[in-house]
């Protein structure tokens, strides 16, 4: 027989922690063994019962969910699923979760609760088995609050949470670069951890992140305050220029497109590519389509196998790319999967991804490769 999921659901809702119970006993490879309605009850309930996931809610009594989340990762490192609210305050409460060291999160809808989380049992239940396969990590003490910015450390063992210190600048570079990152569970930590080692004059960025509508503004105002480089929501046809970075919306897909001597990108509706919306497969193949050999490709943490494919088109039309290491995923699916297709040129820690982009684009600077 194969071992359930054992789930403990902390939420102060009695509706939504029955509905989440109702949600997750239907599934045949899980079941709820606990539900407490704050972190206290929930801190007695983990020590007796030894959960393999936890699903958190933020807002609660007696004990704020993010301070909760803050001791657990601490003292006693398990999977967490946040369950939050889909508002502005939501987006930036569930960023800081996912810093603290959460695997991944839901957002609920702030009216229609019981419906929407109905809609969401299909993808709330595909968050908790990515949970309890996923590697976590302890969370370190706090710094001294002397130079801090306030972040945390991230849930990848390198990650690092205030701004690096000045680095050399890149020099004279083909402006015709461009780094495409894609990464889904444990990317918004994995994508602070390259692109704040990252100096001013880099050539542009364009991330797909898996990130729902309502939440890819917070994170790249997030990223922008801790990065050299400016960081924003990608727009429509808009010119990508060196030194920024450009995130998908959630919801949409992110893909480059060339306009004469210049590359501009591309923010489109459609269907989703592998099951997902804004797809790493799309922003890979346009990579693979417009750049070639002025393209560098990452792949970072995630589950499934998005962007795979895609990223060994970019290697076959001459792009080099590298792919997370497995120690130091939260999930290895889309890296391995990278990997299996022979898309990577080099596969490495997370520590060692921004240092080798910078080594490799020091080895090629200033020689153009445009296919135009």
């Amino acid at each position: 027989m194969t071992t359930k999921t054992r789930v403990v659901v902390v939420d102060d809702s009695a509706l939504v922690r029955g509905l989440l119970t109702e949600i997750i006993d239907r599934q045949p490879d899980m079941m709820c063994i606990g539900a407490a309605a704050d972190p206290i009850v929930a801190r007695e309930m983990i020590r007796n019962l030894s959960p393999d996931v936890i699903t958190l809610d933020i807002e609660m009594p007696r004990m704020d969910g993010l301070d909760f989340l803050a001791r657990l990762m601490r003292l006693r490192p398990m999977p967490v699923v946040m369950v939050s609210t889909l508002t502005e305050r939501g987006a930036d409460v569930t960023l800081r979760a996912l810093e603290l060291g959460a695997v991944d999160f839901v957002a609920k809808p702030k009216i229609g609760v019981a419906d929407g989380l109905r809609q969401l049992g299909a993808d709330i239940t595909e968050k908790i088995r990515t949970a309890a396969k996923a590697r976590v990590h302890r969370l370190a003490a706090p710094a001294p609050a002397a130079g801090s910015n306030g972040s945390a450390p991230g849930t990848a063992p390198a990650a690092g949470a205030a701004r690096p210190a000045a680095m050399p600048a890149l020099g004279r570079l083909s402006t015709e670069k461009i780094i495409f990152i894609g990464a889904s569970t444990g990317g918004t930590e994995a994508t602070r951890e390259v692109l704040v080692n990252l100096p001013a004059d880099c050539p542009a960025v364009l991330i797909t992140q898996h990130m729902p509508p309502g939440f890819t503004r917070s994170y790249a105002a997030r990223l922008n305050g801790l990065s050299r480089i400016r960081v924003a929501e990608a727009v429509d046809g808009e010119r990508i220029l060196p030194g920024h970075a450009y995130i998908a919306p959630g919801g949409l897909h992110l893909s480059v497109e060339r306009s004469g001597a210049n590359y501009i990108a591309r923010v489109q509706d459609g269907d989703p590519v592998n099951r997902h919306k804004p797809s790493v497969e799309v922003l890979f193949a346009s990579a693979a389509r417009v750049l070639g050999r002025n393209a560098l490709g990452v792949m970072l943490t995630g589950m499934g196998n998005d962007g795979a494919k895609a990223m060994r088109e970019m290697r076959d039309a001459g792009s080099w790319n590298v792919a997370q290491d497995e120690a130091s995923c939260v999930v290895f699916g889309m890296p391995r999967e990278a990997i299996a297709q022979g898309a990577a040129h080099e596969v490495l820690p997370l520590n060692q991804i921004a240092p080798k982009l910078l080594e490799w684009l020091r080895a090629n600077a200033g020689v153009s490769t445009s296919r135009v």
